[in-house]
């Protein structure tokens, strides 16, 4: 038996209103709180922010729902056009303090791939995006540009209304977006570095 139910009604909330923040069906969720039909684990970690309890306690494995994580999905690529919620291609997960996830805020995992970004961050490294549209010029992010992989790099914004995408490997060049090009290929922000991970071993 999950606690779904329990958690839901701690926080004061209906089946209707979960389901629509996390974007499915009354009844889909229903099934879910009667344990009818297995949570795929990215709805889960929403949930785990949601609730603010943690996804061992929504399932059902642990009594307390107190938590001072939570989990969020690595994921190898985000291919362009696709939701970074709707990546199914989850090769890890990592805990981020649940106080980070407070106001509504979304973070992911990234795998980096290439040495595009070398020597701040090597291939294999692990990166922490908050999930948002917009910078400031000189973070690092993930960009999406049309017909591709998300690329993580450093990212200027010009005053003439373009952006500039630039690699930290000198041996890479960099390069500038205009508005139309914004606009048409289109060119956006999937979310901002917060944090490096590294495994040593």
């Amino acid at each position: 038996m999950n606690n779904l139910k329990k958690a839901r009604r701690a926080k004061g909330l209906t089946q209707v209103e979960v389901a629509k923040i996390i974007g499915l069906s009354q009844s889909s969720y229903s099934d879910w709180e009667r344990g009818t039909t297995k949570i795929d684990n990215i709805s889960l970690a929403r949930l785990s922010e949601l609730f603010e309890a943690s996804t061992d306690y929504l399932l059902g494995k642990e009594d307390s729902p107190v938590q001072g994580a939570i989990k969020i999905p690595v994921l190898g690529s985000i291919p362009a056009g696709i939701p970074v919620e709707a990546v199914e291609d989850i090769l890890d997960w990592e805990e981020i303090p649940a106080s980070w996830a407070t106001g509504g805020r979304e973070y992911f995992g990234l795998k980096v791939k290439g040495d595009s970004m070398y020597p701040k961050y090597l291939e294999g490294d692990t990166v922490i995006l908050r999930k948002q549209d917009s910078c400031d010029s000189g973070d690092d992010c993930v960009v999406m540009v049309n017909g591709y992989d998300a690329t993580l790099k450093q990212v200027f914004l010009r005053e003439d209304g373009c952006i500039e995408i630039r690699p930290l490997n000198p041996s890479y060049p960099p390069t500038t977006y205009t508005p139309d090009d914004i606009a048409k290929l289109p060119v956006s922000i999937a979310g901002v570095v917060v944090e490096l991970r590294r495994k040593i071993k």
